[in-house]
């Protein structure tokens, strides 16, 4: 991983908790694979610790460590290092991805909540009036109870927002194509057609991860299909929703938006978006942050325990699953 992933989740304490499990390289960290001290590490290790920033373990890698049969990421997706010649090698991943579900899931929770009372625009007009309105003529327009949630995707983050949801009165609308009414009846929801989804929601969070297929999935004909006053919540990619008609819905007016993720990642500093007072526009900041990257470690320190006693991964990574995952 790079260093500076390193820095950030493994802290000294995580580190000697490694040590106390197995054998520790030194020096731990290798950000580039192709040094000759690289080269010495690889020859052998068993197992790869990885990170954000971890270089691709291509054929030429694993060249260099015949030994390697299981991958440990303290991230979510694997795509961007893990590649075919892991699989051919029967090389074990496992990801860290459930355990960076969890604070996405509480941001998109703690949204769902504050967008139902409308306290962002509220405040807002408290802090400009400087005076009480009449609570007793709040419109019923106003509130959580039994209004409508809709989740995009039923991904590790999807479920557990749907999980957060279940102990307040909301009814959870879900559209997954992959996913049948027997199972959404499982997981507590309705499933639904996209269609329907946004159509009836007061509120649609977006969870599907960016694949060739769903790339501008939400487009102009849905996001004008929501309610007046609907809100649109994204923490998943910027670019599985259609930027433009999104900011043309909500510089009308029609829809609020929260967005932790845009397209492109930042906007452009003159991005009508920005000053528009129904977006709240956030810095990728759901996922794991602060102490919440200790998580990661421990997730990954359990799993290393698992698969050095022979118990297996409990959060693997299936090949077969690839064309699925963010």
């Amino acid at each position: 991983m790079s260093q500076d992933a390193a820095a950030a989740v493994l802290d000294s304490a995580s580190l000697d908790a490694f040590r106390r499990v197995c054998d520790l390289a030194a020096p731990p960290v290798l950000d580039d694979l192709s040094t000759p001290r690289a080269t010495s590490l690889l020859a052998d290790v068993d197992l790869l610790i990885t990170g954000w920033g971890c270089p691709v373990l291509d054929e030429e890698v694993l060249r260099a460590a015949p030994r390697l049969r299981a991958v440990v990421h303290t991230a979510g997706s694997v795509r961007a290092h893990v590649t075919d010649a892991c699989w051919e090698r029967g090389i074990e991943v496992s990801s860290a991805a459930a355990a960076n579900a969890l604070p996405v899931a509480e941001y998109t929770l703690a949204m769902i909540l504050l967008a139902g009372k409308q306290i962002l625009e509220r405040g807002r007009d408290f802090k400009a009036s400087r005076r009480r309105d009449d609570w007793l003529r709040t419109p019923d327009t106003i509130g959580n109870y039994r209004s409508t949630v809709g989740i995009l995707s039923a991904s590790l983050i999807g479920r557990r927002v749907v999980e957060l949801l279940r102990p307040h009165d909301i009814e959870v609308l879900l559209h997954d194509p992959y996913v049948s009414d027997a199972d959404a009846a499982e997981l507590g929801v309705r499933r639904v057609e996209l269609a329907e989804l946004f159509a009836r929601c007061d509120t649609v969070s977006v969870h599907t991860p960016l694949l060739p297929t769903t790339r501008g999935l939400v487009g102009r004909a849905l996001i004008d299909s929501m309610p007046a006053g609907a809100m649109l919540i994204n923490t998943s990619r910027g670019a599985v929703i259609d930027q433009e008609a999104l900011t043309d819905a909500v510089l009308a007016g029609r829809i609020r938006a929260v967005l932790d993720v845009t397209d492109p990642e930042v906007l452009p500093p003159d991005h009508p978006l920005w000053d528009c007072e129904n977006a709240l526009i956030t810095p990728h900041l759901a996922g794991s942050q602060g102490n919440e990257w200790r998580r990661l470690a421990d997730l990954a320190l359990a799993e290393t325990i698992r698969w050095a006693s022979g118990t297996g991964f409990l959060h693997p990574v299936r090949r077969e699953r690839l064309a699925f995952l963010a």
